[in-house]
């Protein structure tokens, strides 16, 4: 059975952003799918946040980028970029977009240093430009989720 980390994202700032990103490990990569819904059309900016709390209401309490290997910003797989500097995703007129990125820089559940259990999940109401330090400025966070563990 493939080991598989969840978050449901909810809305921020006064959003109505909806979605869920899964994480499935087979072998020694991890596939990730965030799919959203309810964002209004363009580019929104994806990343993984420090901490796994939604608390306030405008998603500041995720923390800052996770960033486990102390670099700079960037674009993911491009020089040097944050494990939680996943990109960013198209929505359409309809609302909805989605992404999949897969690597074997993350992990799943074992308490490590780049175990993505008990991060966060923000999506930005703006693109990540890819440059701006130390997140891309990509604006207001619009939606946030916890990654956990799948039961």
């Amino acid at each position: 059975m493939a080991k598989q980390a969840i978050a449901t994202i909810g809305p921020a700032s006064d959003s109505s952003v909806t979605g869920m990103a899964i994480f499935t490990q087979n072998g020694d990569q991890i596939t990730l799918t965030i799919e959203i819904q309810n964002a209004s059309p363009g580019i929104h900016a994806v990343h993984i946040h420090e901490s796994g709390d939604c608390s306030a209401p405008d998603g500041t309490s995720a923390g800052g980028h996770w960033n486990p290997t102390g670099v700079a910003h960037g674009k993911w797989g491009e020089g040097e970029f944050h494990l939680g500097d996943i990109g960013n995703i198209t929505v359409g007129e309809d609302g909805t977009g989605s992404i999949e990125l897969t690597t074997d820089l993350w992990e799943i559940g074992t308490g490590s240093d780049v175990d993505v259990v008990g991060r966060g999940i923000i999506v930005h109401a703006g693109a990540d430009d890819f440059t701006s330090q130390p997140s891309g400025a990509a604006g207001a966070r619009i939606g946030c989720g916890v990654i956990a563990l799948a039961e």
